[in-house]
């Protein structure tokens, strides 16, 4: 059962978004489309509000608990950036707005972006954790803390992970290839391949 509620959560997750985008940019009402965006949140305190519900009923306590709890977490440290994703592309392809930039891949620029990821992640596992923790007190006596042991060290595991990146980031900056034109971290122009294999021999 919460198996299939979070497949569902999911969906509604980017439904309600891709009707917000609708909403804004191709019927013009900004309003609505601020609503809609508001509505994100709602389905996650839905999915965990369910989950609690689920275990209050007599479930026992799973790794699918945890699991609805992780979609909750990584949704709130997640979802802007993925809103922001999806807004560039769907004013690219339907709005007439500008080409989505890439993520940088060199410099600086890079440095700071996976520190920007690091940061989500280290966000979502601490919200992550803090929402599995209140299963137990929430689930009257359906779950223990011992059952969700192995959650805490994945998701400890994950954040150390992701900040370890970018401080290696820090430490060893990605640098361009000689010849490759790079602009705010981003690669406008490369040498063309007679030039570069000339230049290798």
């Amino acid at each position: 059962m919460i198996v299939t509620l979070i497949v569902a959560a999911e969906i509604s997750w980017w439904i309600v978004l891709g009707l917000a985008l609708s909403a804004r940019y191709l019927l013009r009402m900004r309003r609505t489309s601020t609503v809609l965006l508001i509505g994100l949140p709602v389905v996650d305190l839905a999915l965990y509000a369910l989950t609690v519900l689920n275990l209050r009923g007599g479930a026992q306590a799973g790794w699918t608990h945890a699991l609805a709890a992780s979609y909750a977490g990584f949704s709130v440290g997640y979802g802007p950036s993925l809103v922001a994703w999806a807004d560039r592309h769907f004013l690219h392809r339907f709005a007439g707005g500008p080409a989505p930039l890439p993520s940088p891949t060199y410099g600086p620029e890079r440095t700071a972006h996976e520190w920007r990821i690091a940061r989500r992640t280290v966000v979502s596992a601490v919200i992550t954790l803090a929402l599995i923790s209140l299963l137990v007190p929430l689930s009257a006596g359906s779950a223990h803390f011992g059952t969700f042991a192995q959650w805490y060290w994945k998701l400890g595991i994950a954040a150390v992970v992701n900040v370890v990146v970018a401080g290696c980031f820090s430490l060893w900056p990605k640098e361009a290839s000689a010849g490759v034109t790079v602009v705010d971290g981003r690669v406008v122009e490369r040498p063309a391949p007679e030039k570069a294999s000339q230049d290798a021999s």
